[in-house]
């Protein structure tokens, strides 16, 4: 038998993990913002639900590291430079987005007879915000926006005074407020921020220069920063959250955003830490409270009424002086209305000091749950058609060595791939060799079979190269996981260009396979998956498929050249099917790109039209182009997913999924890889897949 409350670590590490799992799957079949979901699991689990678990040291420790990790991440994604250039709007919309909901929340704690401490917290808690729904503004490449960089840049100054007024309000409560308070907080802050803000650029700038590119060093050192930085925030007499906000502007120029150390920060605290933080603050929550005191519901009430007030005014105010349109309006309030981390910081100080009650508490937490839900849906409901009302002009990539990979594993495909991969390789670019690659496993048995066979796959792969004058440089990968062995090869070598081959067989919940899907996922290169049930030789069109919102994306113009490459030699014709979208601005801008072959452009109303008018009518030697995109960036759609599968049931047989590049950074503080080792040993289930 089991005694409740569970004390057993290992099984309450468990139940941690399976909520972490299960719960934002759950919330994404409910269409909620995963972030709710551990926060409902605390409210269930915890001391005031069925009481499983008790919200004991462990809990609170992780929670508050997953808290700092939050406010650190936020600090390194903070844009300095757009913050620069929008200094004064940023200023601007700072002080009103704190200051309306500052107001209207301290007018609530006094009409509902709180001391004026208490309700002078209650208006600092409701005037910060939590950028919660940046992630999704960064996704839809609307970052830079004058709008989306005015409201970030005014989050500095919210949380800012939302953390000083918890220290005065904090030593007030406890009689310390004095002339000497005020010197020593006013020093000790401004020794502490010098400290931060201009010491640990100096030795972060030391450090990185003379490191040896170590991974795991190089993150053990941003921790340290953090941790560090929150320890000394203590000794100033400021909350430790103060401390991560700092530390995170302090790296935000030495941890790229695409890098390696960023996605390594971003991954332990999405998967573990800021989890566990979101379980704790739900295990504060007492429904009892609720259905006990009916004051509870009108206070909650109250609180959540002055925050989409206060927090709705501000972008309206900012909007109507510089002239914003009602959509960048709209994103502004999604980014701005969330509250979470500097929220749940001061609720949870002003609870322990006595100044907050239960019933506060539960008001708070409802108010985050609804803040957490209606921001990131007006960020992604306005966000699109902000990026989508922006002129169609696709960033350029930057241009270097082109290199085309091409993963290697069933000897069947391996011709019509490189004749594919050469096919699309850029004029003037002979000196460019392809990179056929075979990835192997370290934990196959019968180690010289699987030599056997890679060494025969690739030197087959050399002669019929050498046969067509095309350069090739064979790769081989050793790696425990296909996968990754893949992605090593795509970063030692510089790759800007994936051809894969697909058996098209369907599984479900996967669109190609485990493989090719985390592939695609975990990497920003240009990506084809293909099929080609035919040989080129004897293609007579090309029908590419454009979906809704495409030509915002980076890669979009060197896809378009890479197809119309394709075509002008295959001397095929080429049919493009814009799928609701305005045709006139994709006609003229693809007519720009060279060369030239025969083209038709067609707009379709939906997918269905597609669906019923031109899938039918495909010919045996078509080749179907499906321009799609990454789960999440601007011209997603479900279909996509759906399509492939679709196709690979009917003629023709011959069709490629191109994923165009993503925007990218290199970060050169990065690992160095690991070496090879000798023996190859090859995977052959992984032919089932590709």
């Amino acid at each position: 038998m089991i005694r409740l409350p569970i004390e057993e670590p290992v099984i309450i590490f468990a139940i941690a993990m399976v909520i972490f799992f299960f719960a934002p799957l759950l919330m994404k079949k409910l269409k909620i913002p995963g972030i709710i979901g551990p926060i409902l699991a605390g409210v269930i689990i915890g001391p005031n639900g069925f009481h499983l678990i008790e919200r004991d040291e462990t809990i609170v420790l992780l929670g508050t590291i997953g808290l700092l990790f939050i406010i650190f991440i936020a600090g390194l994604e903070i844009d300095i430079d757009g913050f620069k250039r929008y200094r004064n709007r940023s200023i601007l919309f700072g002080s009103i987005s704190f200051t309306l909901p500052f107001l209207l929340g301290t007018g609530v704690g006094l009409l509902f007879d709180y001391s004026l401490l208490a309700s002078i917290l209650l208006g600092s808690i409701l005037g910060s915000h939590t950028l919660l729904a940046y992630p999704i503004a960064s996704r839809l490449g609307i970052a830079k926006n004058k709008a989306v960089t005015t409201a970030v840049g005014g989050t500095l100054l919210t949380d800012t005074f939302a953390l000083l007024f918890l220290a005065v309000v904090t030593g007030a409560a406890a009689g310390q407020l004095s002339i000497e308070f005020w010197i020593k907080m006013i020093v000790s802050l401004s020794i502490f921020v010098f400290i931060i803000l201009w010491g640990t650029p100096i030795l972060s700038r030391w450090y990185f220069r003379n490191s040896e590119n170590e991974g795991v060093m190089n993150f053990t050192y941003v921790m340290v920063i953090l941790f560090v930085s929150a320890f000394l925030a203590i000794i100033a007499g400021m909350q430790p959250i103060i401390g991560a906000f700092l530390a995170g502007l302090a790296l935000n120029r030495f941890v790229l955003d695409h890098g390696t150390l960023m996605n390594r920060i971003r991954f332990l605290g999405n998967a573990l830490f800021i989890p566990f933080f979101l379980l704790s603050v739900g295990m504060l929550m007492d429904l009892k409270v609720l259905f006990n005191d009916p004051r509870a519901w009108i206070v909650t009430l109250a609180i959540l009424v002055s925050v989409f007030i206060g927090k709705g005014l501000a972008p309206i105010i900012i909007s109507k002086v510089y002239r914003y349109s009602k959509v960048e309006q709209g994103v502004m309030t999604g980014l701005t209305i969330p509250q979470a981390a500097a929220t749940l910081a001061s609720t949870l100080v002003g609870f322990e000091v006595g100044l907050l009650d239960q019933a506060t508490v539960n008001a708070v937490i409802i108010m985050i749950l609804g803040t957490c839900i209606a921001g990131p849906y007006l960020v992604e409901k306005h966000g699109r058609r902000l990026a989508l009302k922006e002129e169609l002009q696709p960033t350029e990539t930057k241009k270097g060595p082109e290199r085309i990979l091409i993963p290697l594993a069933n000897p069947r495909t391996m011709e019509s791939l490189i004749d594919l991969a050469y096919m699309i390789k850029q004029p003037n670019t002979d000196d460019q060799p392809l990179y056929p690659l075979t990835v192997v496993q370290k934990d196959v048995q019968s180690a010289q079979t699987g030599v056997a066979n890679a060494e025969k796959m690739l030197g087959h792969a050399v002669m019929y190269a050498s046969g067509a004058e095309i350069p090739l440089r064979a790769l081989t990968r050793v790696d425990h996981n296909v996968t990754n062995g893949m992605i090593r090869a795509v970063t030692e070598e510089r790759i800007n260009t994936v051809v894969i081959g697909w058996n098209a067989e369907r599984r479900p919940n996967q669109i190609f396979g485990s493989v090719i899907d985390r592939f695609v996922d975990q990497t920003n290169q240009a990506v084809l998956v293909s099929k080609l049930g035919h040989p080129l030789t004897t293609t007579k069109r090309i029908i590419l498929i454009i979906p809704y919102g495409a030509g915002h994306k980076p890669g979009f113009g060197d896809a378009v050249e890479r197809i119309k490459l394709l075509t002008n030699r295959l001397s095929a014709s080429l049919l493009v099917l814009v799928i609701h979208d305005a045709v006139e601005r994709y006609e003229s801008f693809i007519k720009k790109i060279k060369p030239n072959p025969p083209m038709e452009i067609s707009r379709l109303n939906n997918w269905p039209a597609l669906q019923e008018e031109y899938v039918p009518k495909l010919l045996e030697d078509d080749i179907v182009v499906i321009l799609s995109a990454r789960k999440g960036t601007i011209a997603w759609h479900p279909e996509l997913e759906e399509l492939p599968k679709r196709l690979a049931k009917i003629k023709p047989e011959s069709f490629i999924i191109f994923y165009p590049a993503e925007e990218e950074e290199v970060d050169l503080r990065g690992s160095r890889g690991i070496e090879i080792p000798k023996e190859v040993l090859f995977r052959k289930d992984y032919e089932d897949d590709i």
